[in-house]
């Protein structure tokens, strides 16, 4: 449970996040807050709305950043 977040913007990833990519994150960030790797049953239902919310967030997030001085990619 020690691993980092990894960052999901570019130019750090080369391509967009993907929803897998963005779901793991949050789902680390919600290990990581409640410490919990596996919520006991009765935690399940808020764990999942947790992680819902937070890659809803991060999605949002990502879409809206607008990153200033970034290489420009040439094919």
């Amino acid at each position: 449970m020690c691993r980092s977040i990894k960052t999901l913007r570019p130019p750090v990833i080369p391509e967009e996040a993907t929803e897998e990519d963005i779901r793991a994150a949050a789902l680390q960030f919600v290990r990581k807050v409640s410490g919990f790797r596996a919520p006991a049953a009765h935690n399940q239902e808020v764990f999942d709305r947790a992680v819902d919310e937070i890659a809803e967030a991060t999605a949002r997030l990502l879409d809206g950043l607008e990153v200033r001085g970034a290489p420009v990619r040439t094919s």
